[in-house]
């Protein structure tokens, strides 16, 4: 189902309708986590100085880049500088009426504009407040810059390719964000259902090296769970892995079960190679990974795409075609409608990519197109009830 893009629509509630959530984040980590809390039906306040978050100026229009245009949906904007007295005093007015305080600015510089927990939770205690980070707080590191560069380089993932494929290297995707962007998602539900379960609201932390570490190690930490072993999940780091060539370009396939690699062998007319003891059982073959799919890659090199997709969709193997990123976004076969064009108000059409989760009762849903920064700054400081005199002198209008 295509993402049900129509800037303004709040007919259905989402499952997060009358939380609001005050963001002051930037680059991704924090923007992201507030984007899935707003496309869950929150009421996410974005905070922005100067000329707005960092990632307006990623590749894109100007102001208003492909990242923004994804990661600041379902936001409202309001323009502060924290330095100057009556913006603080806004803010503050604003955080009066929010459920969620979702930051990844360092601790140093919570506490130098009176942000830390304890300034906040004293006349709040019912308030969520959440904490990105590079590193986990009461660490040397906690007031060190940290990107995802330097978290995928300090969790291992670089060498990890380099295990895999003879050269150490960033995976090409700001995995490091994204995987602690979910994670502070997961924490902030949890203590929104802590506090209407008690009333108590709590400081909730998410550093981006635990989050990365936590789940690189799902399946890396391996043998090495018991004092001794290695780690390393063999069975990913093998340069045999694939995706394999056919004979007229990739499959990916994955034969997993004993009875998917016989089916397979079987429909190929190569059922004798399970006869060899490093394809025979799952064990062999995740100990012997390199040289098992070395043999599947020659097997697979012998017919083409759509010939193998044939045999893997009749014998329920699992297996796809390898498009590119940006085939993958100029065909809605490939992207199974999970992009769609919708009009933006300022920026004209644009593609939307859609929630990636489904609630049946409480559609996730793209309610407001981003907005340019500021956008929203008189109307959320005369909600929370200032004066027009007082926004003047927020916004100099």
């Amino acid at each position: 189902m295509a993402p049900d893009v129509t800037g303004e629509d709040d007919s259905a509630p989402g499952a997060l309708e009358g939380i609001r959530v005050l963001e002051l984040s930037t680059v991704i980590m924090g923007p992201y986590a507030a984007q899935m809390l707003g496309d869950l039906g929150a009421d996410v306040i974005k905070v922005e100085t100067g000329e707005g978050d960092m990632n307006r100026a990623m590749p894109g229009p100007p102001g208003m880049s492909g990242v923004s245009l994804t990661i600041n949906r379902n936001k409202r904007s309001v323009r502060l500088d924290l330095k100057k007295p009556a913006d603080r005093e806004a803010f503050g007015r604003v955080l009066d009426t929010c459920d969620v305080f979702l930051t990844n600015l360092r601790p140093g510089a919570l506490k130098r504009l009176g942000l830390a927990y304890s300034d906040v939770s004293a006349s709040r205690p019912r308030i969520i407040y959440c904490q990105a980070a590079g590193f986990r707080s009461g660490t040397p590191e906690e007031d060190r810059p940290a990107y995802d560069d330097i978290i995928q380089a300090a969790t291992g993932l670089p060498r990890l390719n380099e295990a895999a494929a003879g050269k150490a290297a960033f995976l090409p995707t700001i995995m490091g964000d994204k995987v602690s962007g979910t994670t502070v998602l997961s924490a902030v539900l949890a203590a929104l259902l802590h506090r209407e379960r008690t009333g108590q609201g709590q400081r909730v932390e998410v550093a981006m090296f635990d989050a990365v570490l936590a789940f690189t190690l799902t399946e890396h930490l391996a043998r090495a769970a018991a004092p001794g072993g290695q780690a390393g999940y063999s069975r990913v780091l093998t340069s045999t892995r694939g995706p394999h060539r056919t004979r007229d370009g990739y499959l990916a396939v994955l034969p997993y079960s004993d009875a998917q690699w016989r089916r397979l062998f079987k429909a190929a007319g190569h059922e004798d190679l399970l006869a060899e003891p490093y394809l025979a059982t799952y064990a062999a073959r995740t100990e012997h990974a390199e040289q098992a799919y070395a043999t599947l890659g020659t097997i697979i090199a012998e017919r083409t795409t759509a010939e193998w997709l044939e045999i893997c969709d009749a014998e329920d193997i699992p297996a796809t075609t390898v498009p590119s990123v940006a085939e993958i976004v100029e065909d809605e076969t490939l992207h199974r409608g999970m992009l769609t064009l919708a009009e933006h108000p300022v920026i004209g059409p644009y593609r939307v990519v859609g929630p990636n989760m489904i609630l049946d009762s409480t559609p996730v849903r793209v309610r407001r197109h981003a907005p340019v920064a500021g956008e929203h700054t008189a109307e959320v400081l005369a909600e929370v009830g200032l004066t027009g005199e007082e926004i003047r002198a927020v916004t100099g209008g």
